[in-house]
């Protein structure tokens, strides 16, 4: 019967004669454990990262924009023929199948000044249903009313960001600064956001109502037009439905034949982020198998050694089998050594790996993401590279001769 305690014991003192040796073996387990809890971590926050964004903008969401103008053979690009209206928000809304909100949308660079103080933002013409459409909540004051949209009420719903530059630590609800030259009572203040995932202030903005956005602030050649349409459908599952009807819709209000092209663009939001969030689950994924490589060189490492200690501990092994110590005893005891090794290599890389993964973010800002998951797996296959590699080892050290390991020199 095997003496587990007594292998064990015998394990821990061979290890710890050769404690230098048995550091550097460990080191490529060490290594490879931080590695992966690195990138796993990194990959991990930068999926949560991407998932909350995603949530930040909405969900079910169509993007109606108008489509590109062009000047002297020159496409100025998305969004800049103005095709699409009010009233083709209106429509929408009444006669698209699935559709739960729609929200018209225009925005420019305007300066903003209250007091002393000034601020450069985007300030965008909409309607109430676009803060549901995109996920904003209102902390301080109020949302617009139909009353505000109907009589071009110069209201303004602002961002945290503005807040700050313009009002300090005073309540901005009630007061009026002026946008451009024009005075506007802050009626509502947005629940902070941050940044999104290509750097973008989230914070910084001001809504105001569309009508008085076109009648009173913009200015625009084209009376009743709008930049975007966004609309939010119903479930996942109307999307499509809404999707095809609002192509319906569209092409019959601007009188499009059958061999023409559109004069719009229809963006479906719920399928770009699915795309996204996927390509940052794959890389995620990637980054944990390219670090797991450094784990399979720890493990061959291991291996080296361990059959290098065979070699050296050949009279060792004769000697205990020649007072009694079985083939099973002498595999085990290698084995043990193994799993030691890697095992506590383990140990060490969790701590270097966290060190490492909470270091990134403290000097890169980059969001992190530390799961037990990426822990435990990590312990778990090094432990297993530990048995693995000192199997053929503890294998060929259970066959030797005992009379041969007792001459051996």
């Amino acid at each position: 019967m095997i003496d587990f305690k007594s292998t064990l014991k015998m394990a821990i003192v061979s290890l710890k004669i050769n404690k230098m040796r048995s550091m550097l073996t460990s080191l490529g387990i060490i290594i490879g454990v931080s590695a992966v809890i690195i990138m796993l971590a990194v990959g991990s926050g930068a999926s949560a990262k991407i998932a909350k964004d995603m949530e930040s903008m909405g969900s079910n969401l169509l993007m109606i924009r108008s489509s590109s103008a062009t000047s002297g053979g020159v496409r100025m690009g998305s969004g800049t023929k103005p095709t699409l209206t009010l009233k083709d928000a209106e429509a929408i809304e009444k006669l698209a199948n699935g559709v739960l909100m729609v929200a018209p949308y225009t925005a420019q660079a305007k300066q903003l000044t209250y007091g002393n103080q000034n601020w450069s933002t985007s300030v965008a013409g909409t309607t109430a249903s676009y803060l549901h459409i995109r996920n904003y909540e209102i902390v301080d004051g109020r949302n617009f009313i139909p009353e505000d949209v109907k009589n071009n009420t110069k209201v303004a719903i602002i961002g945290n960001t503005v807040a700050t530059e313009l009002f300090g630590d005073m309540d901005p609800i009630n007061k009026t600064m002026r946008i451009g030259n024009v005075p506007f009572k802050v009626i509502g203040l947005l629940k902070i956001k941050g940044e999104n995932g290509m750097g973008m202030d989230q914070d910084d903005l001001v809504f105001i109502p569309i009508t008085t956005a076109q009648k009173k602030v913009f200015g625009t050649d084209f009376p009743g037009s709008v930049k975007m349409i966004n609309v939010k459908a119903i479930s996942e599952e109307t999307l499509d439905i809404a999707q095809n009807d609002i192509h319906d819709i569209l092409r019959r209000r601007h009188n499009i034949g059958k061999t023409q092209d559109d004069d719009y663009e229809i963006r479906n939001l719920a399928e770009m982020q699915e795309t996204i969030k996927s390509s940052a689950q794959t890389m995620s994924i990637l980054l944990g198998a390219i670090a797991s490589v450094s784990l399979l060189v720890g493990g061959i490492g291991i291996m080296n050694i361990m059959l290098v200690s065979v070699t050296e501990r050949t009279k060792e092994i004769g000697i205990r089998m020649a007072i009694g110590a079985t083939a099973s005893d002498i595999r085990i005891q290698f084995l043990i050594e193994s799993f030691l090794l890697s095992i506590i290599g383990g140990l060490i890389g969790i701590v270097v790996g966290v060190a490492g993964a909470e270091l990134i973010h403290i000097l890169t800002k980059m969001n992190i993401l530390i799961s037990s998951f990426s822990i435990i797996l990590s312990l778990t296959v090094s432990g297993l590279i530990g048995v693995f590699a000192g199997f053929y080892p503890a294998y060929k050290a259970s066959l030797l001769n005992p009379i041969d390991a007792l001459r051996y020199e």
